[in-house]
This record gives structure tokens, sequence and C-alpha cells, in this order.
């Protein structure tokens, strides 16, 4: 079974078709125009092939709130042209299949968690820092929702003493995580790209100091069984070391677990296991699990003489909730594999009631 991904992000669009377990067989990329240019190019594109379901980790803040009338849209943003799109929506009308969204970190988050570096584990926290910073956390194979999504890349942390730049670069925050260290905040500290940098620059001590904070921040609210640190500037891999040899100074002994020692922690602080595809494989989950909770809902609904809901925005994407005809909720159960027993890779770390 084919499903179509999208990673849409404000510099370009990457589409791609394949499924979580074959990877990915064929792949455009479009750049992130105006959405009455690029949009199309999206649909032509993913249009040519018979795929099932299409996946959207995207670029936000997104409304996720499955009863919002606005939900899958992308709501406030700097790109102009993109403000209260509703990208969902517009994707799932325009090529008729059923469609789940989240955003770019939350996908790769749900892809580490089921096939890479959070397997045989019961939550994981995945941090991309690049030109900005967010952050996923995976619970029980959910992905977590509340009010909004998950803003981590705005927490607030104390700035280091002799930072020539305390404040940071956020528009909207003093001192937060983004503010202080994502690549536009190394960059304009130091006037030199994160990039061009050698390993000895004294730039990456001030990082690990700041991606320490913000790991035990997390460490002691919600406490993951593994940290992936992901994105552009995590791609220096000896900021690993010393961002895990100050955690341990920081929490100071307080955490007792073996992952928080000198010996467990090289494997609790980790790179993506899926390198640079965490991204499209979150993506191309998205899809696979919404065309799976479709499927189980058309046989739910059909063993209760009732028929599915129209709109495919009802069933909600990272959930086991389907809204029938009725106006009813039922739990479902998977109870036919699709190809590739796609249901069965999505479903088996879940720990469903």
């Amino acid at each position: 079974m084919l499903i179509g991904a999208l990673e849409a992000g404000g510099t370009k669009m990457v589409c791609s078709i394949g499924n979580p377990q074959g990877g990915v067989l064929q792949r455009a990329s479009f750049p992130t125009l105006t959405p009455d240019v690029t949009v199309p190019q999206i649909v032509d594109f993913i249009g040519k092939f018979d795929v099932k379901a299409l996946g959207i980790g995207s670029f936000g803040p997104l409304d996720l709130n499955p009863a919002s009338p606005t939900y899958g849209s992308i709501t406030k943003t700097p790109k102009k042209e993109w403000i209260q799109y509703p990208l969902m929506t517009t994707l799932k009308d325009a090529l008729g299949v059923p469609t789940g969204i989240d955003t770019d970190v939350n996908a790769a988050a749900l892809a580490e968690y089921t096939m890479g570096a959070g397997k045989g584990r019961g939550s994981l926290l995945y941090v991309t820092v690049g030109t900005g910073i967010g952050g996923g956390l995976v619970i029980d194979g959910k992905v977590v929702h509340g009010l909004v999504h998950p803003e981590m890349g705005h927490m607030l942390l104390a700035p280091q003493e002799g930072d020539s730049m305390p404040d940071g670069v956020c528009p909207y925050h003093r001192h937060c995580l983004e503010g202080l260290a994502s690549g536009p905040a190394i960059e304009k500290r130091w006037g030199l790209s994160a990039k061009l940098m050698t390993e000895d620059h004294p730039a990456w001590e001030l990082e690990a100091t700041y991606l320490a904070q913000m790991c035990v921040n997390m460490i002691v609210t919600v406490s993951p069984e593994v940290i992936v640190l992901g994105g552009g500037v995590m791609q220096q891999m000896h900021l690993f070391p010393q961002i895990r040899e100050r955690v341990l100074k920081l929490l100071g002994g307080y955490v007792s677990s073996p992952s928080i020692t000198p010996e467990g922690i090289d494997s609790y602080i980790v790179p993506p296991a899926l390198g640079v595809n965490s991204g499209v494989i979150g993506a191309l989950l998205l899809g696979a699990l919404c065309a799976a909770l479709l499927l189980g809902a058309l046989q739910n609904a059909k063993q209760k003489g009732l028929s599915l809901t129209d709109d495919c925005s009802a069933v909600e994407a990272l959930g086991m909730t389907v809204l029938l005809t009725d106006g009813s909720e039922e739990n479902i159960k998977i109870t036919t594999p699709l190809d590739l027993d796609i249901a069965e890779l999505i479903l088996k770390r879940r720990q469903t009631p």
C-alpha cells in the first residue's frame, strides 16, 4: 500500500511516496512560496500515485484540535500568506484520501518512538535544534497534545554568566531556549554560522550548557525514558558528550535511575536512530495510521449497521476514537491487517485499554 507524505517546512515542501516499512520510493521538493503556487505542485505530484492515505508533518503553530472547525490549519506564522491556511483540509479534499496531520517535530518523534531510538521504551522525547527549536513527546504510543501542541522551544532558561546575548533572539520571549540555542542565535552571538565553527570553538560549551538545561527541565517534569536530539545543530556530534556531562552535573544525583549515571547516560541522550529520515517516516506513519483507523472504523460501523461520516478528518490520526454518523463515539480495534501489516507496526507499540 502506498502512502503519501508531506514534510511541510518554511523553506521547502518535501513530498514523498512510500510506506513506513518499505521507506521512500519517490520524492520531490518544492519551494515554500504562496499557497496558490505551492499547493497545486504538491497535489500534482502526490496525485500521480495511487496513495491510500496522506500524512503531513508541518511547520506551525497548527490547530490540532479535531473538534475545531479549523482543525489541520496553520495558525500564526511569520509566513503571512500561510496564516490560517487550511492545509490538511485543502490536501484531503484535493486528493480524496484519509489525511493525518501533526507538527513536523511530533511526526519525527512518532517515527523515532515506533521504529527508531524509542523501540522497547514506553516514552520518548524528541527535540530538534536548528533554525528553530521544537520538541515532541510520545507516551505509550500517543503524541502528547494539550491546550495546544507543546512549544518546548520557548521554555525559559537561566542565561549563563558571560553570555554576550543573554536575552536571546526570540521576538516573543527573553532568554527562551530557541532564543538562546537555535542556529540563528549561535550565528548572531558569534558572528559565524555554526556550520563553519571548529569543534574547539567556545560557542559549543555555551550551547551544550543551554541544551543540558533543557534536558534537565524535561527529565524532572515529564521523565522521558529516552531523549533524542536531532536537527542541523545536533549534526555536531561532539555536542552529545558535553550535554550528557552537564546534565549529570545539573541533576546532582537527584534522579535515581540507571539511565542517569555516567554508565547509562550515553544510551539515554542520543541522536536520531533514523537519521535525517525521522521526519518523512513520521509523516508516512501518520498517513498509515489514519488509513488503519479508517479501515477499522468502517468495519466497526458496518457491523453496527451504520455508515462512517463522510468527513475523514473525524478520524483522529493519533487517537483510537472515531465519530459515527449517529453521533456516538466508538473505540475501535484493527481486526483486518493492512498491506505489509502497517496497522500492527503502528499499534503494537501502544498500550490500548
